[in-house]
């Protein structure tokens, strides 16, 4: 219920309004707004209109170390879908942005723990209504501010392949649990790479497809315009079933213009990439925080798609590179006008507004200190751009945008796919507790260059695993077409069926251990053959000397 305010009130609004009020003044704003706050307390005795839940479900638990070794799950639960459909059987990871009703949600921010959704994201009933079961929730890093896998009010989240490094980010906990084979399929989303990044990271595929082509309805946003979800998955197959389920539009979702009718991705995979051409964007590699040795085992896994057959050249799109400073302005003023001072949401747009969450965030700034540093410092800057230059720069990167969608669809008119690292290096060390707010703000944002272009050009891109470095996963990035997955998932097939990705792109290095081993074969043969003939010549000696003693002569075995 809103309360009628008091003369206080209304000079305290005035004074943030740049209102100078006399008494007679407020006296006549009450008088005009009474009827204005009765239209709001009726509003206020209506129910709300929201989606029904249909599936049976528990609040779940919370998981211990012992079954949650690389801090993956915030809470662990089980919530069956229907008896039959394609996912029947399938367990699903549910990133901790995205709502579930009954289920503890608190995006990786300790100001939105204790919150329980009333509604399920569209995302999570059409799985549901597939068969699958969703098993838990995953921990995200704070409000998905961070491309790492420490920001997260839980504690960091681990990297499957090596404790004590990044999962990528903010979808780590997806990442992991499909990694690590504690769930078939996971939910993620991708404001700026944080679908593809922890894919990445974690040796899985991760498609952030065409924007507005999977419903955004019931996940807390950052940024409507660049606002993805995802399929996350350990095989090709799952990943395009798992997409041709969730995606269409539901009716709520203002993201879904232009977004076209059921697709059967998962139907649309064999042929292959023989005749296929590939645009291999040159500055996508060694950009300044570069690895060498990422960059080479991407340019390798190029030459697989040779070898099928595909036309591979290289290309320059230069204005690749502006793309993080683009991205800037939007995802800035974006998280602090939209799911700061918006309260989760913003204002302008048809949508559905869950309004328990906007209650849960509003006044955050009494629990500001809170949030992560990464939070803190863009909500700063966000603030700070807002008050000495309004949104201009948020116009007119949006208006230059339109200038590097035109640069890529300037070569996707001339090739099927683009290609690139999906990440300039392999995972990073977490930073120590205790670290500086450099390091740990530096370890969020440093692996976004490739990335955060295609949430703004809205261009599907999914990372596919191709090799390791020092041990832990590399990813390399296909770009499509917009609403073109299906050409993306051809060639992702293509890859991932010529051969095992984790032992296809280490073939000098399983040539030496080869070499190595045979060395080691012969010499144990040559320690055997000597230990077995000092062991006849003792056995031979002896029954010599047995002879000897009877007047008989010794013979030189001839292998001996």
């Amino acid at each position: 219920m809103v309360q009628y305010p008091t003369p206080e009130q209304i000079w305290d609004a005035a004074e943030e309004v740049g209102l100078a009020l006399t008494e007679d003044d407020v006296k006549s704003y009450l008088g005009l707004i009474k009827p204005n706050i009765d239209a709001y307390n009726m509003v206020d005795t209506m129910p709300d209109y929201l989606p029904a839940v249909k599936y049976p479900r528990t609040p779940g638990y919370f998981p211990g170390p012992s079954e949650n070794t690389r801090n993956a799950w915030y809470v662990r639960t089980s919530i069956k879908g229907a008896s039959s459909g394609p996912l029947k059987g399938k367990k699903v990871a549910v990133k901790d942005n995205v709502m579930v009703a009954g289920v503890p949600m608190m995006n990786g921010n300790s100001i939105l723990e204790g919150y329980v959704p009333d509604i399920d994201a569209t995302v999570v009933a059409r799985l549901l209504d597939a068969g699958a079961e969703i098993i838990g929730k995953t921990h995200c890093e704070s409000y998905c501010i961070s491309g790492g896998s420490h920001t997260g009010a839980k504690g960091a989240v681990h990297n499957p392949y090596k404790m004590g490094y990044s999962a990528g980010g903010s979808s780590s906990g997806s990442g992991v649990t499909v990694s690590l084979g504690e769930a078939d399929i996971a939910l993620g989303g991708d404001q700026g790479g944080s679908i593809r990044m922890p894919s990445s990271w974690c040796g899985i595929y991760g498609m952030k497809p065409t924007h507005g082509l999977v419903p955004y309805t019931g996940i807390m946003p950052i940024e409507i315009y660049v606002d993805h979800t995802g399929p996350m998955t350990a095989t090709v197959t799952d990943n395009a079933l798992m997409l041709e389920i969730i995606a269409g539009p539901d009716g709520y979702d203002p993201r879904q213009y232009g977004t076209p009718k059921k697709v059967k991705y998962s139907k649309m995979l064999e042929g292959g990439v023989k005749g296929m051409k590939i645009g291999i964007v040159k500055e996508g590699f060694g950009r300044p925080e570069s690895e060498a040795a990422s960059d080479a085992k991407v340019r390798k896994a190029v030459e697989l798609y040779k070898k099928l057959g595909a036309t591979v050249e290289e290309i320059s799109i230069p204005a690749h590179l502006i793309g993080p400073a683009l991205w800037t302005p939007i995802g800035v003023e974006g998280i602090t006008q939209t799911m700061m001072f918006g309260d989760g949401y913003g204002l302008s747009r048809p949508d559905l507004y869950v309004t328990s969450m906007i209650d849960k965030l509003h006044g955050w700034q009494l629990r500001a200190n809170e949030l992560s540093e990464t939070t803190k410092v863009l909500t700063t800057l966000g603030v700070y751009i807002k008050k000495y230059h309004g949104s201009h720069y948020y116009g007119k990167a949006m208006n230059i945008t339109k200038r590097l969608i035109e640069a890529y669809d300037a070569e996707l008119a001339k090739y099927d796919l683009l290609l690139m690292p999906t990440m300039p290096m392999k995972s990073q060390p977490l930073p120590a507790p205790g670290c500086s707010r450099e390091e740990y703000f530096v370890r969020a944002l440093e692996m976004i260059g490739n990335t955060c272009p295609f949430d703004i050009t809205h261009h599907p891109a999914m990372t596919v695993p191709c090799g390791f470095v020092d041990g832990l996963p590399i990813g390399m990035m296909l770009i499509g077409k917009h609403h073109d997955e299906a050409t993306i998932y051809r060639a992702a097939y293509a890859f991932e069926q010529s051969g095992d990705w984790k032992k296809m792109c280490s073939r000098a290095r399983r040539g030496r251990q080869r070499k190595e081993e045979r060395g080691k074969k012969k010499e144990e043969r040559r320690k055997r053959r000597i230990l077995v003939r000092f062991i006849l010549f003792d056995l031979i000696f002896s029954w010599q000397s047995a002879i000897n003693k009877k007047g008989c002569t010794f013979v030189r075995p001839f292998f001996i």
